[in-house]
């Protein structure tokens, strides 16, 4: 049995906006545009941190640097 990898580093969706329609005007706390605004802003950190994974150098595996 080969060992699997570690699973790819994909970034994190970006959540889905509410149909207009979804809202029903009668200022219900939260509204779906208020989830949906929070969910946007923990997505953002996400994504920040997706894309600073993304830029820091590769680390070899520890078996390869052992060779020495």
């Amino acid at each position: 049995m080969t060992a699997a990898g570690p699973p790819p580093d994909l970034p994190p969706p970006e959540p889905e906006r509410p149909d207009e329609q979804a809202c029903c005007g009668n200022g219900c706390e939260p509204c779906v545009f208020d989830l949906y605004a929070e969910a946007r802003r923990r997505w953002r950190e996400d994504m920040k941190a997706w894309q600073q994974r993304q830029a820091a150098p590769a680390v070899p595996p520890a078996s390869a640097s052992a060779s020495a």
